[in-house]
């Protein structure tokens, strides 16, 4: 005879092996129980009447425990279809359970509702596009980037060994015909060495061509004398100016040096100022300039410096003299006032 009081007593007290401690509740793992706590309600092992409801594939069932068949545990619980439709799966409930105590019924009711709940959200998420979980085999990979590294390595070693050989029969290592080549390999090396001496060619050309162009550029280019009037006009004004009374020449020793006296620069400006008023004068006057007195001794003044390199341009220049220019001068007064106006 199965005693529940015997069978909870052991499984509160001593072990459960569905039993799981938290600090705050004990929960239980048995794929029958209909709230998952671990009490002595909600027991599938320590009540002869139970019930519950589970989910195979979609699909809605209502299990039931009864003391009559506890002595055959293959057959101890009968599998109930329930319909899709909620409202009738809550009336087959109520129907089945119509003299089963109202705490079964009713956590039976609340276990329908919320397995329905997600299977709706369950359908509704399988119609939209989710991604798609894929098992990551580390091993595997590894296997497959060794087997890479591998092949990589062997086909670098295969294109220099390649190479080495290809440089070989350009080289005439093996001679001119070698026997033993492939007749497509050697049509190879013989192409490349074609291309190569295309290439040589056409950089000697390119460079012939060069070297002509540099030729005809050089010849194109000459050196042409400067033949300006303009510029020895004024290389001569120069030469004449009043800078060359302080010139030496080149006949004269270091004895006339010593016994010339060089005017200071006020006296260079008066002598300028003076110059000019002459020169006013001698072209409003039209009279020939004044020569300078002959010296105590009867000797006539030495010539200036420069003089005989700039007599031929002077005579050149004699008719080209500035132009005249008159100056008038204006003389403010104050206005005249009303009274002296009437005076007047």
């Amino acid at each position: 005879m199965q005693s529940d009081e015997i069978i909870w007593s052991v499984i509160n007290q001593q072990f459960c092996s569905y039993k799981v401690k938290t600090a705050t509740q004990n929960f239980c793992r048995n794929e029958y129980n209909l709230t998952g706590f671990c009490t002595r309600q909600s027991c599938p092992l320590a009540n002869s009447r139970y019930a519950t409801v589970r989910e195979k594939e979609g699909v809605l069932y209502l299990y039931m425990k009864t003391i009559e068949r506890a002595h055959t545990p293959a057959n101890m619980w009968e599998r109930v279809k329930l319909s899709n439709n909620y409202t009738k799966a809550l009336e087959q409930i109520d129907k089945e359970l119509i003299y089963w105590p109202n705490f079964i019924t009713h956590k039976c009711k609340q276990r329908i509702t919320k397995i329905t709940q997600y299977l709706i959200k369950m359908r509704r998420l399988s119609l939209t596009q989710q991604p798609k979980m894929v098992g990551i085999k580390k091993k595997l990979e590894r296997r497959e980037a060794t087997r890479e590294r591998k092949a990589l390595a062997a086909a670098r070693l295969e294109k220099s060994i390649e190479t080495e050989l290809l440089a070989r029969l350009r080289s005439k290592a093996y001679g001119d015909a070698p026997l033993n080549v492939n007749e497509d390999v050697w049509r190879q090396v013989l192409d490349l060495d074609r291309e190569r001496a295309g290439l040589e060619d056409e950089m000697e050309d390119d460079m012939s061509e060069s070297e002509e162009e540099d030729e005809d550029e050089e010849a194109e280019r000459e050196y042409v004398e400067d033949e300006d009037e303009s510029e020895v006009d004024d290389l001569e004004d120069y030469s004449g100016s009043g800078f060359d009374e302080f010139d030496t020449d080149d006949d004269e020793g270091e004895s006339g040096d010593e016994g010339r006296e060089f005017p200071s620069d006020l006296e260079v400006s008066d002598e300028d100022g003076d110059d000019e008023d002459g020169e006013d004068g001698e072209d409003a006057d039209g009279a020939a300039p004044k020569r300078p007195a002959p010296t105590g001794k009867g000797k006539a003044p030495a010539p200036a410096a420069g003089a005989k390199r700039n007599a031929g341009a002077k005579d050149a220049r004699a008719g080209k003299r500035r132009p005249h220019v008159a100056v008038e001068y204006e003389m403010e007064t104050e206005p005249l006032s009303r009274d002296m106006l009437r005076d007047w």
